[in-house]
């Protein structure tokens, strides 16, 4: 079969069909279509011509192929994420009945960069990349829900404005993993910034259309700000603060427990403010902090 933008469409309706996250659908499909780039380079237009040995030379390239955004090679959890996708598209090509690829390429996972963490002096200039327009105004709201409260990417995407409570100081989380709720402190910069957002940002979002929206994050099409969008500006964001990291929206939850714990603070308030079922889930900050 042709290897062809039709084939990475139906591949990107298979994983929605079959309930994949927006982010794992996302980074499936471009990576798909890095990997069929690639083909193209070594004259290779079918399905049928990929082998074992044209994947194992495709491991090897992203092995020596540079990192875009940052200096140096590619981490080894970006190439793991990238077989990964080539597994699912192997495992769509068969359910499909379009053609049988077998990907046997057994990956571990590095211990040592599992979490990625920034400095308090990095978060600075994240703060310090935002611009003064209304969409540096969002970039500073967000950073403050997903550094400043710590919430996980469905928790701050799914959010409304009447869940900020600035009155109060508090966010209240509705869909928290496991559908637990609770309430999570902000900081007065955080309030300050929110506050800020959402009636100047959002009120000038919003006057594009005349239309009610209760998400908090709105697009540009005056719509709830999806996961991958917030993933795409924090990797703006921190492009232009010019950190050599890699650095993904969970990050900014994984530096903010450590920080609290750098200042003082326990284990079981961390926890608690995490929103963690279990104290060992958190356990793992605690190294980092320490580190």
């Amino acid at each position: 079969m042709e290897i062809n933008k039709v084939l990475q469409k139906s591949f990107e309706n298979w994983l929605n069909t079959l309930g994949y996250a927006e982010s794992t659908v996302y980074v499936s499909t471009n990576y798909v279509r890095d990997f069929f780039k690639w083909l193209h380079t070594k004259k290779v237009y079918d399905l049928e011509q990929i082998n074992h040995k044209l994947i194992k030379n495709y491991h090897k390239y992203l092995q020596e192929r540079k990192n875009k955004r940052l200096t140096g090679s590619l981490s080894n959890n970006y190439i793991i994420s990238n077989i990964n996708a080539l597994k699912r598209f192997s495992r769509y090509l068969e359910q499909t009945g379009k053609a049988t690829i077998e990907i046997d390429l057994d990956l571990q996972v590095e211990k040592t960069s599992i979490k990625t963490i920034l400095t308090q002096t990095e978060i600075k200039a994240l703060y310090k990349a935002c611009t003064n327009d209304y969409i540096g105004i969002r970039d500073r709201a967000m950073l403050g829900v997903f550094y400043g409260c710590g919430l996980r990417r469905s928790e701050g995407a799914a959010l409304n404005v009447s869940d900020i409570l600035l009155k109060e100081k508090r966010v209240y989380v509705r869909k928290g993993k496991n559908y637990k709720e609770r309430y999570v402190p902000m900081a007065e910069r955080v309030k300050e910034d929110l506050e800020n957002y959402i009636y100047v940002s959002r009120e000038k979002t919003l006057s594009k259309k005349n239309i009610k929206e209760e998400a908090l994050f709105l697009g540009e099409r005056v719509n709830r700000f999806s996961g991958v969008g917030f993933i795409a500006r924090v990797h703006k964001l921190v492009h232009e603060a010019g950190i050599q990291k890699d650095i993904g929206l969970h990050s900014l939850r994984h530096s903010i427990a450590t920080h609290l714990l750098q200042s003082g603070m326990t284990l079981e308030e961390v926890s608690q403010f995490l929103g963690h079922s279990s104290l060992s889930t958190t356990q793992i900050y605690t190294h980092l902090a320490n580190d």
